[in-house]
Order: structure tokens, then sequence, then C-alpha cells
């Protein structure tokens, strides 16, 4: 069947080539003049499975309102009125509890492992390269209460089968000998041995290139307009070159989703976290990390890409915002020297700032809408990366009318509307052009 894709970040080219892969007819289309020019151009780089932690958490509420008043905090929220944002943020401290987060951890573990699978068996396959390594990550701590409060993390990585380390100081230098220098700065570290790295934008271009081989059209510079519906269904993608219809619409915009789909009566639960990075040269290979360290204090991680380290991380609940803030880009350049310093010059670096779309429970939403030519692919926060490669094999196996590798009911949108959060209309009305 002719299925078309909007948006061409990570996600929206995993999904084409999933898609292509299944033996459908795929069209890509995406405002930018090539592909993850957006939120997935320079992401931290890592892929971690582990990691896969909800933003909402015990704990978050009161650490919030302490970062207002740090210069290097972690999560910063703009003042703004904006209903979206509040209901937005309504339902995130709801899941701030201990129950609701280790059932969201453990369904974002569960589609991020799976994902790793799946890229695993990508390169094998295609041999794609992407400066990836696999060798990793590490989360490091600075205060013996953060290694103490791993252990809600540990029984969710231990319960899902994940193997991890527990190290001390020592160990952590063992596994990061860059780390020697800055050995007063840490007590520990929790390490997960199957993680990996890789350049996303290296990695969505040359799969791109792949996915055209299989017969996948992208089409550049083409601006959604609004998306028609017709008797229930999508009828067509109003677009700035024209009308494009096709049997099925898959929906990866990330952070600007659900403006598309508000006027047919799905209220998806999605809001721009705006995260930044810095990629600096390697001047010095031995004071540079050699696969990812998360710095815990600052929620910051380091990554090594080929001669290039990059330093990514930070919230900034600011709206649609892309303007680059300098206090955000010292947070950054503190971390990496405090624990890095003399791998790199931060003063050589590309600042780079992105909208990562986050949903309040911290899993995306992958699969069918009430609609039921409509997909959604989106939603996936700080995780696009870790997430992208399982998210559009599952995508395409839903599309496809094939039973998935692993449950997938509740990554769905139809999570939302159990819980009453939405309200979709019985006879959908036609677009706004």
């Amino acid at each position: 069947m002719k299925v078309l894709v909007l948006g061409a970040g990570v996600i929206g080219v995993t999904s084409a080539w999933y898609l292509a892969k299944a033996g459908h007819e795929v069209t890509v289309i995406d405002r930018q003049s090539g592909a993850a020019l957006e939120t997935s151009y320079a992401n931290a780089g890592e892929i971690s499975p582990g990691y896969s932690s909800p933003w909402a958490a015990p704990g978050i509420p009161l650490k919030a309102m302490k970062w207002m008043f740090q210069r290097h905090a972690p999560l910063v929220l703009q003042p703004r009125l904006d209903m979206h944002r509040l209901g937005w943020l309504a339902q995130m401290l709801g899941n701030c509890t201990s129950a609701a987060y280790a059932v969201n951890k453990s369904r974002m573990v569960r589609i991020a492992e799976y994902s790793r699978d799946c890229l695993g068996e990508l390169r094998a396959e295609t041999g794609i390269q992407y400066d990836e390594r696999t060798q990793g990550t590490l989360q490091v701590f600075r205060k013996q209460e953060q290694l103490d409060g791993a252990g809600k993390d540990i029984e969710v990585l231990r319960a899902d089968g994940v193997p991890f380390e527990v190290l001390d100081r020592a160990g952590c230098i063992a596994a990061e000998p860059g780390l020697a220098r800055s050995a007063e700065r840490i007590v520990g570290g929790l390490r997960l041995p199957g993680d990996e790295t890789g350049d996303c934008f290296k990695f969505t271009n040359n799969l791109a290139k792949m996915a055209e081989a299989l017969g996948v059209t992208f089409r550049w510079g083409v601006t959604v307009q609004a998306i028609e519906a017709e008797a229930g269904r999508i009828s067509a993608v109003q677009t700035d070159q024209g009308r494009l219809s096709a049997d099925r619409y898959v929906l990866a915009m990330g952070p600007h989703s659900p403006q598309m789909v508000r006027h047919l009566g799905l209220k998806l639960p999605i809001y721009p976290l705006k995260g930044y990075s810095l990629t600096i040269p390697v001047e010095d290979a031995d004071r540079a990390p050699v696969s990812t360290v998360m710095d815990e204090t600052y929620k910051v991680a380091i990554t090594r890409l080929g001669d290039r380290i990059r330093v990514g991380g930070l919230a900034e609940i600011a709206g649609y915002d892309l303007s680059l803030n300098d206090r955000r880009r010292a947070t950054l350049t503190k971390s990496v020297t405090d624990l890095f310093g003399g791998a790199g010059d931060p003063a050589k670096a590309e600042f780079w700032t992105g909208l990562r779309p986050m949903t309040p429970d911290g899993t995306p939403i992958v699969g069918a809408t009430p609609i039921p030519n409509l997909f959604l692919n989106t939603g996936h926060g700080t995780l696009g990366w870790t997430m992208s490669a399982g998210s559009g094999r599952l995508l395409a196996d839903l599309i496809s009318g094939r039973r998935p590798e692993i449950e997938s009911e509740d990554l769905g949108y139809a999570r939302y509307m159990r819980r009453g959060k939405t309200n979709v209309t019985g006879a959908l009305q036609p677009a706004r052009a």
C-alpha cells in the first residue's frame, strides 16, 4: 500500500526504512533540505536502553523547585502563560509517583531494549556506519546520596534483565580512563555494558540513502499545512506544494505533531523540551571519553563520536523558542571540563539547540489512532535515537497487520484515551488550510 510519512528525522526515516522492507510504497516529506536537520541533528549520541527513564519521577517536583535557584540547573522552566504547557505539566506531575515511575520506566526500557536489538540487526544486514561504538554507558555520581538513590533504577534494571555494574571510583576510572584526572569529583557510578553510542545525524542520512535504494521517495522543502479528513478518514495532506494522498499516513513530526492533529480531535500530550549540545574536536584522546559518560549532577551526557566529543543534555521548558542561551552553554562546558578537562577546547565547539517531543509519562506514542488510516510515531522525548529502530519496526508491523515482536498496546495513543485525557470527535471536520 502507499504510505506517506510526515517528518524525516531519525524516527521518520527509520519508519520509512522498515515500511519499505515490508513491501510498501513509501514517500517521506520534510520542510528541511535534508534528513535529520532538526531534533536529530546534534543530540547527545547515546543509545542507552538501561537509562531510559521518565523525567517524571518521585522527588522531581521538589528538585525542580531547588533547581530554580541554581546557575547550572538541569531543568529550567521559563515563565509563560501557556494552557498547553500547564496541562502537560499537570499530567507530568501526576506521573511523579513510585508506582507510575516503575510502570513507565519498564515500558520505556522494553521499547529501548528492542530498539537496540533491531539496530544491531540493521547494522549487521547493511553495514551502515555512523561513528558507532558498543562500549557501554557510565553514569557517574558526584555525591554519595546520588549513588544511594540509584536503587530504584537498579530494581527496574534487575527486573527487566538488563546487565549492570555498580562501580566505585576506581571502577569508574577503569571503565573510562579519562576520568583519572577528575577522580576527586566522583564517588562511584552505574555502568550498563550493553549500551551503545553513535552519530544520529550520520545514521539517519546514511539510512535515508539506503531507503532510497529500496524505492522510498524523499521530498525535501515541503511544508505540511494541514491534514485533511473526510468520512472519518484522512483524505489528503495539504502542503505548500499541493495535496498528497496515500492509503496510510504516519505522523512523525516530533514536537510539532500535536498541532497537526488537534483539529481532528486528537489531543497529543506532547510538549517540547529544549535541549542543548556542544560538539568539540578531540585534542587529547587520552583525556577524552571512550564511550558515553552521564554526569548525574547536571543531567549531561558526554559522548565520544569518532574524533569529536558531543556534550548534550539539559531541559528547558520554553515553548518553541530556538534561541541559543549562553547560560546553558556554560553548564555544558562546566560538566565536560570538570570530568574531561584538556580533552578538547570548548571554545572551538559547535553550539546547538533542538526541541525534544516529550510526553508526560516519558513513553513515546507509537501505533494506531481512532482514525483508521492515521498512525503515530512521535513523543520520544530525549530518547528518539535510542528508540528509533525499534519504533520504526514496530510501526511497520502494525501497519502491515503483523503481530509485533514486543507488547505494544501500552505504547500507543489508546493509553491516554483510557485515562480520559482526550475526546476524539465522532465526525471529523475538514482541516483549515
